[in-house]
This record gives structure tokens, sequence and C-alpha cells, in this order.
């Protein structure tokens, strides 16, 4: 009795597996290929495409009252600008104001004041 070596089969399996893969994979290409020709010349037949219009640009939407950082923004900026120019004079400035609340029109700046306050949110 002759004895059938391993070597000799598992190659013989090996090909056997891979050729079944190969034609199982050219069996799922082969759909593929056709299609793609078929849009080709689809595409062929199509007029070139036009320019796409750019779209208006989107306005900003204004956010008014606590919500508004551009006017939020500006104040902070302003006061920042204030006091950089003023940083010399602002020791005077709240001494003149201190002598006008003491003077003849401080009771027109404390009204002044009330009214201010009644309109803030601040209580």
């Amino acid at each position: 009795m002759a004895r059938k070596s391993k070597a000799t089969k598992k190659p013989a399996k090996k090909k056997a597996k891979t050729t079944t893969k190969r034609v199982a994979a050219k069996a799922r290409r082969a759909p593929t290929k056709k299609s793609n020709k078929a849009k080709k010349s689809k595409k062929a037949a199509k007029p070139a495409p036009r320019k796409a219009k750019k779209a208006a640009p989107k306005k900003k939407q204004k956010l008014v009252g606590e919500g508004d950082y551009a006017a939020s923004r500006t104040f902070l900026k302003d006061q920042s600008n204030f006091v950089k120019k003023n940083k010399a004079k602002i020791p005077a400035m709240g001494k003149e104001a201190e002598r006008a609340l003491d003077g003849p029109e401080g009771n027109s700046l404390r009204a002044a004041e009330q009214e201010a306050m009644s309109r803030s949110m601040i209580e």
C-alpha cells in the first residue's frame, strides 16, 4: 500500500478553495463593471453642468436686550479706551463730581440718578 504524503493533500485543497474564491469574486465584480460602463455612456450624453450661483451671504441677526453681544463689546471697548486716555484725569474728575453733589446742582443730579435707577432692571 502506498501512502499519500500530507504535503500533496494540502495544496490540492488550497487550490480548490482559491479557485472557488476567484470565481465567486469575478461573479460579484462582473455586474459592477457593466453598470460602470453604462454610467459612463450616460454621463457622456449629458450636457456640461452649469456653474452654480453663489448664495447671497446671510445677514446676521441682530440681538437686542441682554443678549446684545455687539453692544456689550462696543461698550467695553469704549470704556477701556476712555480709561486709557484719561488715566491721569480720573481722580480729579471724581473730586469734581463730589463737589457738584455737595453744591447747588446736587438736588437735580440726585433726581436724575433716581430716574435712571427707576428705569434700570437692577433694584
